[in-house]
């Protein structure tokens, strides 16, 4: 069976509201084998919404709809499937009780508008809503679905979590649609396209979709098909053939962020770190807090950006900026060895670069970043050139300064 999910709402043609219900909706069809073929918006007109309607209704199995079921005169999509079923739009008892008992709990009055709730296409099923007064829509008829739910997030999310999921799994789909993600950083997509080559052998109906952004490419692999054991198998063949060509640029699999992945590996290895930045600005350690437990090995930040904090707070020596300036391989390296020796870590970490948009010469251009790597036996510094971006540098060059301590703690050229 596939699916189409239209989501209904001028708010997120405009762009003034992400879409995140279509990928909700999405991925929990993904989960009960499910795949959503399409995914439409429509703005709140009713002729728009009533094409979508038609243009879909007969060539997908199951549709899922959101958004403008609240008693504002923006919400037309009542209405609109009124007219595609042609039926009447009465007050439901059912949808009333629920009405009520949600502005009991609230201590708020009945109003014209929840009268305007309570209206509901006869016919269809009611869908509780726990979290509010649209009500959702269940239509079934010739194996075919039309299921229209609440914009809200959290009441559409219930909905799905009560009604949706457990209604497709009870009719047992019998089809599996699987999904693995591995997180890659430190490498184009280009060059990792070549790296893994032509993969068709491989691949023999799975998918493999190359996922590019600032900080890394995901690689997702999807496979579907009747037996879960088999679609398993497959998606380990494949990536096991992926980590032989790529394995150094992987550091975790589904959404493990490389914060996390770096956490794991510094608690397995007893480790702890502290953090020296200048260009970023904090963004390294911001990062690394974000994981529950990182105070088991994150000792301390510091951000050093002046000149003159660089040398009173990590005691790098006023020489060696003048001489090399403060981007640069030999500064970075004093401040990560200045870092770790006042925290008593068992590494430093370093940032150092011109985030732009100004600053940049021909010799030290705007994106050039020294990260530096400092522990008990060496202390090293890595040169990179972000491009153009000063945010974009930023998550580039934290993205980078993890990265390097992973591949040093790791042994990883």
């Amino acid at each position: 069976m596939n699916a189409t999910i239209i989501s209904i709402g001028d708010e997120i043609l405009i762009g003034q509201v992400l879409n995140t219900n279509a990928a909700y909706i999405a991925e929990k069809l993904n989960s009960v084998g499910i795949e959503a073929a399409r995914i439409l918006t429509v703005g709140d007109d009713e002729v728009e919404i009533l094409n979508a309607f038609k243009e879909n209704y007969s060539r997908y199995d199951i549709i899922i709809v959101t958004g403008g079921l609240g008693p504002t005169q923006d919400d037309v999509t009542r209405s609109a499937v009124c007219k595609f079923f042609d039926l009447k739009l009465l007050s439901s008892n059912e949808v009333r009780i629920n009405v009520e008992e949600f502005l009991k709990k609230r201590n708020r009055k009945w109003s014209d508008a929840a009268e305007n709730q309570t209206l509901f296409p006869a016919g269809a099923k009611v869908i509780r809503n726990k979290y509010g007064t649209a009500a959702g829509e269940f239509f079934e008829s010739d194996n075919k679905y039309f299921i229209v739910l609440p914009g809200v997030p959290y009441e559409m999310e219930s909905m799905m979590e009560d009604f949706v999921i457990p209604f497709f799994l009870e009719i047992k789909m019998n089809r599996y649609i699987l999904h693995r993600t591995l997180m890659t950083t430190g490498i184009a997509e280009s060059e990792l396209a070549g790296r893994l080559g032509n993969l068709d052998n491989i691949l023999q109906g799975a998918k493999l979709a190359f996922l590019p952004s600032p900080t890394g490419v995901r690689l997702r692999i999807t496979i579907s098909g009747t037996g879960k054991n088999q679609c398993e198998n497959k998606i380990q063949t494949i990536e096991s053939h992926i980590r032989e060509k790529a394995n150094k640029f992987i550091y975790g699999v589904d959404e493990e962020s490389l914060e996390e992945a770096l956490g794991r590996i510094l608690v397995e290895r007893k480790l702890t770190i502290a953090i020296a930045e200048s260009c970023t600005g904090g963004m390294i350690a911001h990062k690394i807090t974000n994981v529950p437990g990182s105070s088991r090995y994150f000792e301390r930040a510091i951000v050093a950006y002046s000149n003159q904090s660089k040398i009173n707070q990590l005691h790098v020596p006023k020489e060696l900026i003048e001489k090399h300036g403060a981007v640069s391989k030999e500064v970075a390296e004093a401040m990560a060895f200045g870092i770790r020796q006042d925290a008593g870590t068992d590494i430093g970490i370093s940032t150092t670069g011109i985030a732009g948009p100004t600053g940049g010469t021909g010799e030290k251009p705007v994106g050039l970043v020294w990260t530096g790597y400092s522990d008990a036996n060496e202390t090293i510094a890595q040169k990179f050139n972000f491009g153009d971006g000063r945010l974009r540098i930023k998550e580039r060059a934290s993205q980078a300064a993890m990265d390097f301590v992973r591949r040093k703690i790791l042994k990883i050229e």
